[in-house]
């Protein structure tokens, strides 16, 4: 081990979530005992060991705000983990202890693969969180994509309503929406009550609670709330809105309870005539933005102005459903203004085609110096889990011909099992993780340099998905959009100028520069090869 590394006390860090993020990586018992045993083949000295099984998506972890105390203290200056992503898969963990390295208050961060060091160039370990990040966000956008995508396919994805459930035959995800044969038809009574006009809903209510039994899901009485709720739910008649408040109206595949003009007759005995009827216009950005000032998403509509000389002219408004608020204040805003600010933010991340190149093959260079340390680790697990299955095998046969009693029999078998069973989980983690992220840096490049130009001439659903791997937490206040650009994209966003500065220099050569000349001008550029400060100091 480099002397270096004499001095230094260590923290050992190890996590992992019940969350879906982490379903692949080994158990915290697996963790722990891999990295004791790197910690002493390293001569690395461990002073204390920090465990929590809580997800790292947001700031906030005990354990780990604990180890930054000690490190702050001088308690320790290093910390051995699985990986970078069992530190961070958020931005402010992730800035804190980048530029705690920076400033080498930590002085060696050593994982199963790799180690990082103060000097070193940290555009390896910005991407590295920043991809741990934006897995995350990536998770999360997914989740809302496959919602959507259910809801356009005509299948309502959330919880189901009163009178049907979801078919327990279909896997998750695609579960389509039945009759609820159980309360079906009481709650086809109950509309046919209320189309009589002779029944209050309070009155119909009580009759089917008290007379013919009906009951919710968990064995409860219907609420008086829920009686509304269900007379006023296009839904019965084959409709629903999604997201809520959208503005977005589609067409269900289930079986309606009640045609649509028996659902206009009970609007108008219950003095709802003037209730919104569903739209099937269909906008880019409608359910992705929410109000600056009252939180309510943001809609839009057409509009259509006819002029004194015949000439007609289309436009597409966007607003606040004003859901949450009847009183906000905020204005419309037409659609060309609020895709331009959104051009704005797609042209500070545009990089041009000779920097992506240049930028993957730095960090495939430096992917291709950890290439023989993983396999050799990956080898090694790969031995001792196959010497654990031959040692198996050997048990069942000592145990067959008497060589061994019963108990020594499970007792051996306990041990190895559990010991396989370990290697597996090692051997599942380390082929996830190998040269992942290069696939997700490539993706990430790849959209930096063709975004603008994609939302230019796309169409709608082109718009809408470059919006969503753009960023996040989109406000519209007073006609202004605010975007959280992803934490890898605001990284690509604070080296652009220097990106244009150098390509400005070049325009008069531009057909003379070649590909390696323009590459060392990357390299010998600071800003390019290391980041600037600014873009190191931890989020507040």
């Amino acid at each position: 081990m480099e002397n270096k590394t004499e001095k230094i006390k260590y923290i050992l860090y190890a996590r992992k979530s019940s969350e879906s993020e982490d379903r692949q990586i080994a158990s915290i018992e697996s963790q722990i005992k891999e990295l004791k045993r790197i910690a002493k083949q390293s001569n690395l000295e461990i002073i204390e060991t920090f465990s929590e099984s809580m997800s790292a998506k947001e700031p906030g972890r005990p354990m780990f705000n604990k180890m930054l105390e000690m490190i702050n203290n001088s308690e320790a200056t290093g910390i051995i983990c699985w990986k970078l992503d069992r530190l961070a898969r958020n931005p402010v963990d992730g800035g804190q202890i980048n530029w705690m390295l920076q400033k080498e208050v930590i002085q060696h961060i050593k994982t199963s693969d790799r180690s990082y060091y103060p000097e070193d160039n940290i555009l390896m370990m910005s991407f590295e969180f920043g991809m741990a990040n934006q897995f995350v966000l990536d998770l999360s956008a997914n989740v809302k994509r496959g919602l959507r995508n259910k809801a356009e396919n005509g299948w309502y994805p959330t919880f189901t309503t009163l009178g049907y459930i979801h078919n327990p035959l279909k896997r998750k995800g695609e579960k389509e929406i039945i009759i609820d044969p159980e309360r079906f038809h009481l709650i086809r009574k109950c509309f046919d009550l209320m189309l009589t006009g002779a029944y209050t809903p309070p009155q119909i209510l009580e009759t089917a609670n008290e007379e013919w039994g009906l009951r919710t899901k968990a064995g409860r009485k219907v609420a008086r709330s829920t009686i509304y709720r269900i007379f006023t739910d296009p839904f019965y008649y084959g409709m629903y809105e999604y997201p809520k408040g959208s503005g977005n109206w589609h067409e269900g595949k289930h079986e309606p309870m009640i045609a649509k003009d028996e659902y206009d007759k009970i609007q108008l005995l219950l003095g709802r005539e003037g209730k919104p009827r569903p739209k099937r216009h269909r906008f880019a950005f409608s359910g992705m933005i929410r109000c600056g000032e009252c939180g309510a998403m943001i809609t839009a509509e057409n509009k259509i102005k006819r002029q004194k000389n015949s000439n007609v002219h289309y436009y597409t408004y966007y607003h606040c459903t004003k859901k949450k608020n009847k009183n906000c204040t905020q204005k419309t805003i037409r659609r060309n203004k609020l895709e331009s600010q959104i051009e704005e933010v797609l042209e500070t991340i545009k990089i041009p085609t000779e920097f992506k190149e240049w930028a993957l093959d730095i960090l495939s260079k430096e992917n291709e110096k950890e290439f023989e340390g993983r396999n050799k680790i990956i080898k090694s697990y790969q031995e001792k889990y196959n010497s654990c299955v031959e040692k198996l095998k050997n048990l069942i046969n000592m145990r067959a011909n008497n060589e061994i009693s019963e108990n020594e029999f499970k007792e051996i078998k306990k041990e190895t099992t559990e010991e396989k069973s370990k290697y597996k989980e090692l051997l599942d983690d380390s082929d996830n993780s190998v040269d992942n992220w290069m696939e997700k840096a490539e993706k990430l490049f790849t959209f930096a340099e063709i975004a603008k130009f994609r939302f230019d001439t796309g169409k709608l659903e082109d718009k809408k998905e470059v919006l969503a791997n753009l960023g996040y937490n989109l406000f519209l206040k007073d006609n202004k959009l605010s975007i959280d650009v992803q934490k890898p994209l605001l990284m690509i966003q604070k080296i652009q100028p220097e990106l244009k500065k150098i390509h400005q220099r070049l325009e008069p050569l531009k057909n003379r520069i070649n590909k390696r000349t323009l590459g060392e001008m990357y390299s010998q550029s600071p800003k390019l090869l290391c980041g600037q400060d600014s873009n190191l100091q931890p989020i507040d």
